[in-house]
């Protein structure tokens, strides 16, 4: 599926850039442009520029730029589609996406769209039943005595779920939902799904709990955890819808779509285990907090965190199920190569608890003094082992080893390792021999070798990019020529072909937005930093003569290939014949080409 252009562009004219980045931090005016200190950078000169003429943005410290779409990718770190409807939703535009001509296809498409719409609808109904029925009232003591007023449970569309078998079926059957449709959402359970249920063939999966929404990035709700009200015996304390076509368990980051932006801007992420914890956490002051669906971390959860900071602080309860989540997040927040500290919760404590009875200032301290994974690690697995014995204390530097061994990053592969030898006592030589031998190389993942740079195109090349995206003459001068034909020989020329073969109108903001959604990040910078120069006075006759030096360089590599070839032996006499006229016709055409200035002539 794609979002058609037409709607892209329509999406970048109504929402100006100049207002959308203005309500992410000020902007100061800087004669037609606006300045300010860059976001995507460490400066105190402001060095990013917008412009409300170009509906552009451009930072001269760092390089990154383009459109209002790239803004909100880099700074909210979405991906493209969720951009664009972001920025649709601000605005009040629908985005209706363009589906291929599978049925399947468009059928996957519906049955999602229905799910969501179920899914949204059904956490208004647990909301109602939770403000305003009078069977909610339990829930609602529960909650005001954890410190949950009527506001806050609004904000976080907080529910509960009747303790009733069928109450959510009937309800949702009644809004035109069909029972296919509820199973596949996990919302409604089978007599298959658990044998033994008296008399019932279908029945609601969450019942006599306390409703949590999960949503995605982008603040749809995708699944529901429930929170028991009541302790019952063999019933979980917490339950989580299944796996979904929208949820997947070990993919989402609970209140990551309130908590991101405080979690880019701080680059530290606090992982506590609960909803409650959370929330508390949040309402309290603490706004850059995740929690995970689950108690311990996947990789796609680490890899999430990794694109937003570089720091996590592990916040999990004290009891030795929150000392095991923690051990069990070592692994994938290792295979990322992120900082993690963890913080002291007195024993009997959660983060929930601890906020509301020591607040904020309190909390941030505790978090301040988390120490180094590794020392709490270190500590906790040395003193369960008596180091007096030989046998025990190798058996647990081999486990140490191992795990020291998936630290990605080489330097602090190297100070983890000088830690734990000190601490058992072993020469650091010696630990690091115990190393799994595809561990001990230097530790760099050919991801990291990668450059994301791109070649930036010669000065002439560039040139003619500037005055093609700004001036709609040189643009038609351009593609009346033999462009793909030349281009197609001039190294680094793929970005001004990319300007050529599009539709964009250079006088049009909204059709420029559009034009660099289709680009790279790196290319979107460099036109956005042509975008913001001037356009030379006489950009008519520049064209023609920068467009005519290119073609006399390629003209002179060409004679030069003919010529270097037709010295060939053994070429036939057909092959030189046609080398010959080749000759002529280049040195005819060089002939032919206008007089160049010293300024744009082309050495061959």
């Amino acid at each position: 599926m794609a979002i058609p252009s037409q709607t892209i562009e329509q999406i970048a004219a109504a929402n100006d850039i100049v207002e959308v980045i203005g309500s992410y931090f000020p902007l100061k005016r800087a004669g037609a442009n606006f300045k300010a200190l860059c976001p995507f950078h460490q400066e105190k000169t402001p060095s990013l520029h917008v412009s409300p003429q170009r509906q552009t943005f451009h930072c001269f410290g760092c390089g990154v730029g383009g459109s209002v779409f790239r803004f909100v990718m880099d700074y909210e770190h979405i991906d493209f589609p969720s951009a664009v409807r972001k920025l649709a939703a601000r605005v009040g535009i629908p985005v209706i996406e363009e589906r291929g001509p599978s049925d399947a296809e468009d059928r996957q498409h519906e049955a999602r769209r229905t799910l969501l719409q179920l899914h949204g609808e059904t956490a208004g109904w647990f909301h109602e039943n939770l403000i305003r029925k009078e069977f909610g009232e339990p829930a609602r003591k529960y909650l005001k005595k954890r410190g949950i007023t009527a506001e806050i449970a609004k904000r976080w569309r907080l529910g509960y779920a009747p303790d009733e078998w069928d109450a959510f079926g009937s309800w949702a059957r009644g809004h035109g939902y069909e029972m296919q449709t509820l199973i596949a959402s996990g919302l409604i359970k089978t007599k298959e799904d658990a044998a033994g249920t008296p008399g019932q063939r279908s029945y609601d999966r969450f019942r006599d709990r306390i409703m949590f929404p999960i949503c995605n990035d982008v603040g749809e709700v995708i699944a529901f955890s429930g929170r028991v009200l009541k302790e019952k015996e063999g019933a979980a304390k917490y339950l989580n819808s299944p796996e979904t076509p929208l949820f997947r368990k070990g993919s989402v980051l609970f209140g990551l779509d309130k908590t991101k932006r405080a979690v880019i801007e701080v680059n530290c992420a606090i992982v506590c285990e609960g909803q409650l914890d959370l929330i508390s956490l949040f309402e309290a002051g603490i706004t850059n907090v995740v929690a995970p669906q689950g108690t311990a971390f996947t990789e796609t959860q680490a890899r999430m965190l990794k694109r937003l900071v570089d720091e996590v602080v592990l916040c999990f309860d004290s009891d030795a199920a929150g000392t095991h989540a923690a051990e069990r997040s070592l692994d994938a927040l290792l295979q990322n190569d992120l900082i993690v500290r963890v913080a002291e919760i007195p024993a009997g404590d959660d983060p929930d608890s601890l906020i509301r009875r020591e607040g904020k200032e309190e909390f941030e301290k505790r978090i301040a003094a988390a120490r180094d994974f590794f020392d709490y690690w270190i500590e906790h697995e040395v003193a369960e082992v008596d180091l007096a014995s030989l046998g025990a204390k190798m058996q647990l530097a081999r486990s140490l080893a191992e795990t020291v061994s998936r630290v990605h990053d080489p330097l602090m592969r190297g100070e983890v390792a000088s830690k734990v030898s000190a601490r058992l006592g072993v020469p650091v030589q010696d630990f690091q021999a115990l190393f799994p031998k595809q561990s001990r190389s230097s530790g760099i993942r050919s991801d990291q070798s990668r450059s994301g740079a791109t070649v930036p195109p010669r000065h002439d090349v560039a040139m003619l990019c500037l005055v093609a995206l700004r001036d709609e003459a040189a643009r038609d001068f351009l593609r009346e020529q033999n462009w793909r034909e030349i281009l197609a020989q001039v190294p680094a020329a793929e970005i001004l072909v990319g300007i050529l073969e599009s539709n964009l109108r250079p006088s049009d903001a909204a059709s420029l937005n559009a034009f660099m959604a289709t680009l790279s990040p790196a290319d979107e910078g460099l036109v956005s930093s042509w975008l913001l120069q001037k356009v030379p006075p006489n950009a008519g006759t520049m064209v023609e003569e920068w467009w005519f030096g290119i073609r006399q360089g390629v003209l002179h590599r060409q004679l030069e290939v003919a010529k270097n070839r037709i010295r060939l032996p053994q070429l036939s006499t057909g092959e030189q014949v046609n080398l010959q006229k080749e000759i002529l016709d280049l040195l005819k055409e060089l002939r032919e080409l206008p007089k160049l200035s010293s300024a744009t002539r082309i050495d061959s």
